[in-house]
């Protein structure tokens, strides 16, 4: 079943990703001094006294501010509390009101949902005198709390699940199904939002020539032709020693979190500009997480020329060598062109990705390799393989039972990799294969 939500809204550094770590238990939201570090809206699970729901993080609401971002943040935010059931309005209780908070109120008092006022950073509990020009307001009670410390906030969510339990929702809680895991990775600026919000029929990321406008890991859980995917949108992926914003890096951090959890990993290369050392380093930190990989050649249409394009194709068959078991599909995210292509290569990899085959039909194959007589010696030592099993799957983990494992070297693991490729369909999908003596 669906989680009930809470949005969590309010203008810029007034604590609203610091409340959602605290609720949420754990640090996935990003908290920095800076302003503006939010961006996106990003859903975090939660519960309390039994009853489960998802936080809503937005971006700080500014109504008078029209930068680069701030048209997109503010409907990010707005959006969030359309689709909530609950709204928990923070304010900054150090600062008092000033005219976004009374902008936001004015827009939240047509709201027909719960809004909480939630007054943070009230650091000593006791002292709460200043908070009550919040009253002015006119969105009801004042919670005073201290997301920082935990002050207040036991108190806060005993009346939002009150809240919550009036919406005749069924407090056992069921997993929700989060199907494949589909990670969108690359380089900043490679087009992962547009991709995202295609693939999610929503504008859910914020898109821009800016490069570094994700900051988060942003989940979407959608149904494509009767299944179901979470599409994890992931802030752009530069070397570490590049990073130059704490910002930044803890955006790093959420996106390899982001590939650590993914069944299939989406690496979106910038077509205009071809494979670059970036596309490579991030394709390896997938391949070392033994993620699926299908390879999204966006912004295809501003290439132009057949030629130009077969070179960016020969440079990514090169140059990627470690990973040429990911289909490559060429694609317009932003207008969806070809984004078909990228559903059906999503699918081909998951299925290679967690089919088992049967060990009858892997020890008929070995039986081809020995027939063929190629193997490896060392000394007067020749490997024999006697059996071969899978051992695990996500991805396929396959062991073979031989006389010597340390005969084994790289360029004889590469031949049973490629042999095996050919006889059965692994595409899209990394091979683990181990060696164990046969006593």
């Amino acid at each position: 079943m669906a989680l009930p939500l809470v949005a969590v809204v309010g203008r810029p550094n007034v604590g609203k990703s610091t409340l959602v770590n605290r609720i949420a238990q754990a640090d996935e939201a990003i908290v920095h001094e800076m302003r503006g570090v939010t961006r996106d809206r990003s859903y975090h699970e939660a519960d309390w006294n039994g009853v489960h729901f998802k936080l809503v993080d937005t971006g700080g609401i500014e109504m008078g501010d029209d930068d680069a971002f701030q048209g997109s943040i503010r409907n990010q935010a707005f959006n969030a509390t359309h689709e909530s059931d609950v709204i928990l309005f923070v304010v900054d209780g150090r600062t008092g009101i000033n005219a976004d908070d009374e902008e936001v109120a004015r827009i939240l008092r047509r709201s027909d949902k719960p809004v909480f006022v939630v007054v943070n950073k009230l650091d000593t509990p006791g002292r709460e005198d200043d908070m009550w020009e919040f009253c002015q307001l006119g969105l009801g009670d004042l919670w005073p709390v201290s997301a920082t410390h935990g002050h207040g906030t036991g108190d806060l969510l005993d009346a939002v699940v009150d809240e919550l339990r009036k919406l005749d929702l069924d407090d056992a809680h069921e997993e929700e199904d989060s199907g494949i895991n589909v990670a969108i990775i690359g380089r900043p600026n490679a087009g992962k939002s547009s991709l995202t919000n295609c693939m999610t029929c929503g504008n859910r990321s914020i898109v821009s020539d800016v490069a570094g406008t994700t900051r988060d890991a942003i989940d979407t859980l959608v149904e494509h032709d009767g299944h179901r995917y979470t599409i994890v949108d992931t802030a752009g992926l530069r070397r570490k020693s590049q990073i130059d914003e704490d910002v930044e890096y803890y955006g790093f951090v959420r996106a390899m979190r982001a590939i650590d959890r993914a069944d299939v990993t989406i690496l979106v290369i910038d077509g205009t500009l071809g494979l670059t050392n970036e596309d490579q380093r991030v394709a390896g930190y997938a391949a070392e997480r033994g993620c699926a990989m299908v390879i999204a050649l966006n912004k295809w249409d501003l290439v132009k020329g057949p030629e130009a394009k077969e070179k960016v194709r020969e440079r990514i068959d090169d140059r990627l060598m470690f990973v040429g078991y990911a289909p490559v599909v060429s694609t317009v995210a932003l207008t969806g062109k070809r984004v078909d292509r990228v559903w059906e290569a999503i699918d081909v990899a998951y299925a290679s990705y967690s089919q088992t085959i049967p060990t009858s039909k892997l020890n008929a194959w070995l039986q081809e390799i020995r027939e063929t007589g190629h193997t490896v010696s060392k000394g007067k030592t020749i490997l024999r393989m006697k059996y071969i099993t899978q051992t695990a799957t996500c991805p396929p983990q396959f062991t073979f039972f031989v006389n010597r494992p340390d005969v084994v070297d790289d360029n004889y693991r590469r031949y049973l990799e490629n042999r095996m490729r050919e006889h059965f369909d692994l595409t899209g999908t990394p091979i683990i294969m181990k060696f164990k003596k046969k006593d």
